[in-house]
């Protein structure tokens, strides 16, 4: 009697392990550039129209490769800095030009509040916002 409760008892457990295991998630992890562009090209609210929602995306684009590549340089901190905030500058001029001074306060707010979790991943990388 007591080897046949220690058999159910036993093969209880493992049913109990093999079902956990196949209900296990796995999610895709997306890369730091790839969630920064998901968060540029929220444009959710600013009734942007198609020309200006091409150009914005497009520039999203650019503007994430060209943070990637000046966070993956080999460059000194403080030309770094120098670099993200030229881009930030740049890209502040742009945007001021497609989107007009009041859509792009609110954009940039919008893209502000949503990069918020990222900047510690970001690093340096945030000055450009």
């Amino acid at each position: 009697m007591n080897k046949l409760k220690l058999l159910l008892g036993l093969s209880l457990l493992v049913m109990l392990s093999i079902s956990t295991q196949a209900q296990g998630l796995k999610v895709p992890k997306m890369d730091l550039s790839s969630q920064v562009l998901g968060v540029l090209n929220d444009t959710d609210g600013l009734d942007l129209n198609s020309d200006q929602k091409d150009k914005l995306t497009k520039n999203n684009s650019s503007f994430v490769d060209q943070l990637m590549d000046i966070t993956n340089s080999d460059k000194s901190d403080d030309d770094k800095k120098s670099a993200f905030l030229g881009l930030k500058n740049n890209r502040t001029k742009f945007l001021t030009d497609l989107l007009g001074s009041d859509i792009f306060k609110k954009y940039s707010g919008q893209v502000l509040k949503s990069i918020n979790p990222f900047k510690s991943k970001l690093g340096l990388a945030a000055l450009a916002f």
